[in-house]
């Protein structure tokens, strides 16, 4: 069954131009794009989306990331939609990622790493709905 997923493209990847090279590299690997927005996000989206992260050391550092430029915000839907957009993303750490997967290609390091997604389905309709409430 087609699973919906959040995905995101990083201010990182967005100032290295890798914007489009990342879509196509996810629709050549089977996704349909149900909606995508670029926006930049203010400082209180980012806190908003990353909440559960605000108790951890590396949340103000975070958000000043994710607030630092545009970021390109996807639904993407696939026959098990999460486990295989976590997969084309690849490790946190591009170092470590396999190749072929979206944050070997345009990742710069663990905490410049191109792209975001849904972890489980209870966070990828929360986040869904976090930027495309119509969904």
């Amino acid at each position: 069954m087609a699973e919906k997923t959040l995905a995101m493209i990083k201010p990182d990847a967005m100032a290295a131009g890798f914007n489009d090279a990342i879509i196509d590299h996810i629709k050549k690997n089977g996704f349909t794009v149900v909606k995508q927005e670029q926006m930049d996000l203010s400082k209180e989206q980012a806190e908003g989306f990353y909440a559960e992260h605000n108790e951890r050391p590396f949340f103000d550092e975070l958000v000043t990331f994710m607030t630092s430029g545009p970021v390109t915000v996807m639904v993407l839907e696939k026959e098990d939609g999460i486990k295989s957009w976590r997969s084309l993303m690849g490790d946190t750490d591009p170092a470590e990622a396999a190749d072929g997967t979206v944050r070997k290609m345009f990742g710069a390091s663990k905490g410049e790493n191109a792209t975001h997604g849904s972890d489980s389905p209870e966070s990828a309709k929360r986040e869904i709905e976090f930027f495309f409430s119509d969904l």
